[in-house]
């Protein structure tokens, strides 16, 4: 178990097509707690792999440090930071059994040998790969061979932090939440700090209690998956977080309230702010009502997906989505109006607090 510090990392991979660096990380000051669990989220080529390979140690970082338990392993190679890492693709030996695989990286540190039993008895249960312990890793199917490798990650119980980098991948989609929600349950009876890389918001939310969403090399926001929700703090983690995202909306401040067009959507104070910055509004798609009275909107699509329906409108020439539960009705000449507590402020993409406070 470690607390990792990420401090100042910037990662340039080469120089761009007009010679100017190309920051694959461009300013990233993290914490990892001691036996927390973690997910890097956000798009491809946002930068999550250089990060979890920078912890590791695969990748050296152009600028800044790494710290586990406040010694600095910067310049330390893998293996003598003591992590073990899991990958998108299976890393195992095809020659071996599935239990010989499993039992190696304990019998390379010479553990005992009923110690090594009780741990791969508990994961290749865990797995659930008991049928196969036996056979040989080169017959297996590729969810299979991605299995055993995952178990080579969980084996061992003293590692200061197990990294995984989209490790589902490859697995059956049927096996997929079976696989996350024992690893989530591994992580709460081991106290291992884990951190898990997914461009997949369900994957993210169902296995951390904290979840960095990244974006073009950033991190834009560390929390909880119901401050993501609740709060997000920059229009990418509006859209991003959420099936569908928030909807973001040109606006201006007047007073307490925010103008859009004629009209005017409230907020609990009039917010302060600095400069002339771009101000959106957004608003998730379960706080937009549609109504008899309101602005008048035009529905484009009405997607029916059992539970709720999500509404697709135009209203002053933006598209904004709706979410209405089963008994709602659709009125004939739809108007739109926003629930107050579902309304933010956004200036120059990032959230403003009541106090007229931006995020970073």
């Amino acid at each position: 178990m470690a607390r990792i510090d990420l401090a100042n990392i910037r990662h340039v991979y080469g120089p761009g097509a007009d010679g100017e660096p190309q920051y694959a990380l461009r300013h990233v000051n993290q914490a990892f707690e001691t036996g927390g669990s973690y997910a890097l989220l956000g798009p491809s080529g946002c930068g999550k792999t250089t990060l979890l390979n920078i912890i590791s140690g695969l990748v050296r970082p152009t600028e800044g440090r790494v710290r586990i338990n406040g010694d600095d392993v910067t310049d330390r190679p893998t293996e003598k930071r003591n992590i073990a890492q899991v990958f998108q693709f299976p890393v195992i030996y095809d020659t071996m059994t599935v239990r010989q695989n499993l039992e190696f990286p304990l019998r390379n540190r010479g553990v005992a040998v009923s110690e090594i039993k009780r741990r791969v008895d508990q994961v290749i249960e865990m797995i659930g790969l008991g049928a196969l312990a036996g056979r040989r890793a080169r017959g297996l199917s590729a969810d299979e061979k991605q299995k055993v490798s995952l178990g080579r990650g969980l084996v061992r119980e003293d590692v200061n932090a197990i990294l995984f980098d989209e490790p589902l991948t490859v697995i059956d989609p049927e096996v997929k939440w079976t696989l996350r929600t024992q690893l989530r349950e591994l992580q709460r009876r081991s106290g291992m700090t884990m951190i898990y890389v997914t461009h997949d918001q369900t994957e993210a939310l169902t296995f951390a209690s904290g979840v960095v969403v990244m974006h073009e090399g950033q991190v834009l926001q560390v929390g909880s998956p119901k401050d993501l929700f609740e709060k997000p703090a920059h229009t990418f983690v509006g859209y991003f977080i959420g099936s569908p995202g928030m909807n973001v909306l040109p606006t201006r401040v007047d007073g307490a309230s925010l103008r859009l067009g004629e009209y005017m959507a409230p907020l609990s104070s009039a917010p302060r702010l600095r400069g002339s910055p771009k101000l959106e509004l957004g608003i998730r798609p379960e706080f937009v009502r549609l109504a008899a009275e309101g602005i008048p909107a035009t529905i484009e699509r009405i997607d029916d997906i059992g539970r709720h329906r999500i509404v697709r409108t135009r209203m002053l020439g933006h598209a904004v989505t709706a979410i209405l539960q089963e008994h709602e009705q659709i009125p004939a000449d739809p108007h739109i109006f926003f629930e107050p507590e579902g309304v933010h402020l956004y200036a120059d993409s990032w959230r403003v607090d009541l106090s007229g406070k931006q995020t970073p």
